[in-house]
Parts: structure tokens; sequence; C-alpha cells
């Protein structure tokens, strides 16, 4: 069988039972979904189907299973008229604040496999979710939606209708918040005489120590207090200081100064709010704090967070994800920890399935471990469309 018959049958086997999901299951519509523009990217096809506005609900449902669309979007802005060809016609009303975490967001995000990037972004999605949105901006949960994107992240939709006007400039100020964009460390840190010296009538600062904010401090100023004792706290327990430090990016040398600067006093002093006046042990705490305590929003340094984006079209709730055939999960706040998308995402067959398998793959779905060699084996639909999906086997 050639390349193009082999891919073929494998679209058409998705598509089969992307389909039969579909005429099982009504997904999730958005409110005020008749203003809102949706978009379509279909099995096999080329682009994007866009400029589509719905205002019955059974009209979009009769495409999900006419056309069985692999991917299914809906835009994040409201319209006066969403189904108009151009975005001046369309006539802009307003949009939900969309923050969207992926795992390509992450540093050395390909080291990992895809079991442990789902992990890695939802804590990242976590801390967004309490830490940020919650704590510090107070939002209300009944304004915030979350869900799993069914492919590599999690989305947050915030429809408050204090945010909805918000222009793109005013969106990053949001982003430039979460992210830590443009800390500086006198901010944070500021001098303090511990002691003085006389001479003759005039007195001069005979010691300084440099104070930070309390742990338990609001905002960015008790975040970067925590952060840093958390990260003295690993240091000191590791077995192999410097090889830890050397997970921080941080050189060898640098990390055997550090070290060698982080006695048990010092560390005592850095724990009661003192951190000292060593350069090395200033501007490592304050960068690394930092990035262990902000949020990765970017997929790259020039890329424009979705957050900022006042048109941008987002995954349906409810949909399926072409790639994985993981459905896109609404999740509770109280229910995000213990959520794990490998179990709780999964809608399509358990029945076996024939394959044959190009590359080696690993996977834990629904509580079963899969070490998959290449070759002709059978495996469960639900895990034959993440291998068809990432173009890594075939049907037979």
């Amino acid at each position: 069988m050639d390349y193009f018959t082999e891919q073929k049958n494998s679209l058409e086997f998705l598509k089969k039972h992307f389909k039969e999901y579909y005429k099982s299951k009504k997904v999730e519509l958005p409110d005020r979904f008749a203003r809102r523009e949706f978009a379509f990217v279909l099995f096999a096809g080329k682009g994007m189907i866009r400029h589509i506005g719905y205002e019955k609900k059974k009209q979009l449902y009769d495409f999900l299973i006419d056309r069985v669309p692999c991917h299914v979007y809906y835009s994040s802005a409201y319209y006066k008229q969403p189904n108009a060809p151009t975005m001046q016609e369309k006539k802009w009303m307003g949009a939900e604040l969309i923050f969207d975490l992926d795992s390509d967001h992450l540093p050395n995000a390909e080291q990992y496999d895809y079991t442990q990037q789902l992990e890695m972004v939802k804590e990242e999605f976590i801390k967004l979710v309490n830490d940020f949105l919650l704590n510090d901006f107070g939002f209300d949960k009944k304004y915030m939606d979350l869900y799993f994107s069914g492919g590599r992240g999690y989305h947050c939709h915030i429809s408050d209708p204090k945010i909805l006007g918000l222009d793109s400039s005013e969106r990053r100020e949001i982003v430039d918040y979460i992210t830590g964009t443009d800390i500086k460390d006198s901010l944070f840190f500021h001098e303090k005489i511990t002691s003085r010296k006389s001479y003759g009538r005039r007195n001069y600062p005979g010691g300084k120590t440099l104070v930070m904010p309390r742990p338990e401090s609001t905002g960015w100023r008790g975040r970067i207090s925590r952060g840093i004792i958390d990260i003295v706290n690993e240091i000191k327990k590791s077995e192999n200081p410097v090889e830890k430090l050397k997970e921080y990016g941080v050189k060898k040398t640098d990390a055997e100064k550090l070290i060698q600067d982080l006695s048990d006093e010092r560390v005592q002093r850095i724990k009661e709010g003192r951190l000292d006046q060593s350069k090395t042990i200033r501007k490592f705490f304050l960068n690394n704090a930092l990035r262990k305590t902000a949020v990765s929003m970017n997929a790259g340094e020039t890329d424009e967070p979705v957050t900022c984006d006042v048109k941008r079209l987002i995954r349906l709730p409810g949909s399926l994800h072409g790639k994985t055939g993981l459905k896109v999960e609404k999740i509770t706040v109280e229910k995000l920890e213990k959520f794990n998308p490998l179990n709780d995402t999964i809608v399509l067959s358990e029945d076996l399935v024939k394959i044959d398998l190009k590359k080696s793959f690993k996977i834990n779905m629904k509580n079963e471990n899969y070490n998959l060699k290449p070759g002709i084996q059978k495996v469960p639909i639900y895990l034959a469309a993440i291998l068809l999906g990432r173009k890594i086997a075939n049907i037979i």
C-alpha cells in the first residue's frame, strides 16, 4: 500500500469515529453564540474555513455531523455581523480575556514526553489560575471557564463584563504582570543600615544588609520572597547542590561561588528577610525566583500571547482535537489539581484496531501504561487516534 493510500485510510478512520461522537453528543456552545464567528479545519482539507455565523444551534450541529471537521474553533470576540468576510465589516463588540498555555511555551519542552509535558503545563496553569487570576486580579469564579485544549495545554476564558472592552495594549499589561516583565530588583529589595561608625563629629554607615519583603506580602513582593526561600531550601537539601544550580542554568564556577556564599548563617538571614550584599546571590535569586513564580505564556520571545488578541479563535468546548481525538474538556477550579487529561477526556471507543506503528511510543492512558514498539499491533481506538494524529502509525 502506498503512502497516500495509507494516509487517506487513516484520515477516513478518524473521520468515521469523530462523526460517531458528534452524532451522539451535543457540544457545548458559548454564550451569545450567534454573535461569534466559527471556523473549521477539515480532514485532508487545505486551510481554514472561517467567517461563519450561526443563528440556531441545529445549524452548527448539522455541520459537525455532515462535514466532520478535525478542528473546531470560535471567536473570543462578539460581533454584530460574525459571518461578514472582513474583520472590519464584522463590527467588533468586545472580547473575552483568553489565556492559552501550551507545552511548547515551556523551556526545554522537547526533552520531555507527552505525559510529562501535560503535567508540567498543568502546574503552570494552576499557578496562573490560583496565584494570579483569582488571587492578584480577584476575578470571580463565575466569570471564569477552564478547559483542557484536547492537545498540549489548557485554556482559561474570562467573561467578566469589566474586561470585555479592553484593547490589545490593555490586555498586554495584564500579560506583562503575569509574566513578570520588566521587574527590577529595586522594586523588591532595599538597603538597611545595620550599624554606624563615627569619625570625629560625623556618623557613617558601618554595615548594610539587603532587605526583601516578607513572604506573606501580597502580589509580586511576597511571591518573589517565597520563591527565593523555596530555591534556598532546594539547594540546601540537595545531595549535589552544584548540579541543582546547573538545573537553574548556573555555570559550574558560579555555582561553586554561590554555594560558598550560602553559609548556614547566611541562609538563616535570607529566611528572616535579609539577603545581604552578595551581588552573586542578589542577581541569582531575583532572576530565578522570577522564573520560578512567573507564568510562561509565549511560544517564543517574539510571539504575541493569545491574551493580547481581541479577535482570537479558540477551540470549541466539547469538540475533538484532530491530532489526538481527545475532547476539549471543561474543568472546575476545584477539580483542576486532580484532573488527568489522559483519563478524563477520552471519549473514543476502547475497541481494538490494527495499526502499523512506525516508531516507538510510550504513554499512560486510562491508567494503563503503553510501551509500544514499531510494527503491526492492536491498540484501543482512543490510542490509535493519537498515533494517527501524530502520523507515526497507519490503519491496517
